[in-house]
Order: structure tokens, then sequence, then C-alpha cells
């Protein structure tokens, strides 16, 4: 069963920053790979062609999600063809922007399209609210992937209290947005998570580069030689 395989374990996300020199099939099919070697039990993977492409090479549970931009914003899996493209492509598991924000589908109809085609529904939430009313349209996981993009500044630290707030509504929460240390990814199960999604710090060589480069130049101007 997909959910016990992710019981207590590491999700890698293999999303390459988009447009990068890192974003291309290959690519994302080598990280996805390299993840499940160092001890992934699954992985997370947008787009249809690179699901489908990842789904050929292992049988590991798939996270699978579109991302588009809709008036100017970013949307996780906002259409039902995506759920039917994903679905075709491999996806176990079919994520979805679950927040109160306007949205061409509404949250029900698209759980009912991923449940009707025999697949789990993951809600990406920014709350409690939206995990509450993701829950009630049958969604079987929550994830608090969207803490902190909905509005405002983006915070540096994980939601660990979405993660708690959430898990009272489910045992099966997946933390996911800024877990950027093993630390930091332990931490997410001890506040209940089933499972922890770490992305940018696996696989975004951008990102990471930044962080050293950025301490490195604090160090320079604080004096260091």
């Amino acid at each position: 069963m997909t959910l016990e395989r992710l019981r207590g374990s590491l999700v890698v996300s293999c999303q390459p920053v988009s447009g990068g020199p890192m974003d291309t099939l290959e690519i994302v099919v080598a990280f996805a790979r390299a993840a499940l070697i160092g001890g992934a039990a699954g992985l997370r993977i947008e787009g249809v062609a690179n699901v489908r492409a990842v789904r050929a090479v292992t049988d590991a549970p798939l996270i699978g999600l579109v991302k588009r931009e809709i008036e100017g914003e970013e949307r996780i899996t906002p259409w039902l063809e995506d759920v039917e493209a994903l679905v075709a492509a491999g996806a176990d598991i079919v994520a979805f922007d679950a927040t109160r924000r306007p949205r061409p589908c509404p949250v029900p109809d698209l759980v009912r399209a991923v449940r009707t085609r025999g697949r789990l529904a993951m809600a990406d939430c920014s709350d409690p609210e939206d995990g509450r009313a993701a829950r009630e349209a049958g969604a079987e996981i929550l994830g608090s992937t969207l803490s902190g993009y909905t509005a405002g500044e983006v915070p540096e630290a994980p939601d660990h209290a979405l993660v708690a707030a959430l898990r009272a509504l489910t045992p099966h929460v997946v933390a996911e947005g800024r877990y950027n240390t093993p630390a930091l990814a332990a931490k997410a199960l001890e506040h209940g998570a089933w499972a922890v999604v770490v992305g940018s710090a696996i696989t975004r060589a951008e990102h990471v580069t930044s962080w050293f480069a950025e301490a490195v130049r604090g160090a320079v101007g604080g004096g260091g030689e």
C-alpha cells in the first residue's frame, strides 16, 4: 500500500529550478534514481513527462503534480486534465493546490477526479482551514507545502505548527516546505508528520550554492580572511 510505504520516511522532490541548467528530463530521472539509492522511500515529481520518465525506472511511490501560471500566480495541478494526465503517466498520488485562492476548478472536483481513477489525493495546504476543507472533500493526504506562500514574505523556518494542526485532522500528513537540514526533517516526524518532503536542499544546486556563497560573503564582510 502506497501510504504504508511512506510511513516515517523521506520523500525527495526532484524539481530542478525551472529553466535552469538541470531542468532536463534526463537529469530529473538521475536525481530520482540517486535519491532512491540514498534512502528516499518516495519521490515528488513535477510535470507529466517527468512523471512518465521516472515511473519507467522505479516502482517507488510517486507524488505527481503540474505547475501552471494562472493570472500571474503559480498553481499546483489546477485542472482536471492535469489530474488525468498525471494518473496516465503513473503517479500514485496527485498533489494539488488546496488553498482558498481563486481557482479554475473546485477542490472537491479535483479530489473526486483523483479518487475515481484509483489514486490518492494530496492537498497542498497553507493553513489548517485548507486542510479541514480538503479532508471534508475526501483528500487522503494533507501537506504543509504552501505554508508561507500565499501572502506576505516567505518565512525561513518550516511550519511545524501547521504540521501538528493537520495531524489533528488525519495521520497522513506530509511535511513540506523549508525542511533544508536533516535535523529539521527529523523534527517534522516529531510533530506528527507521516512523511517529510525535502527538495531544494537535495535537488536544487543553485539554491544550495547560494546558501554557501552568502555565508562566505558574510564572513568576508565580517572581517574573515
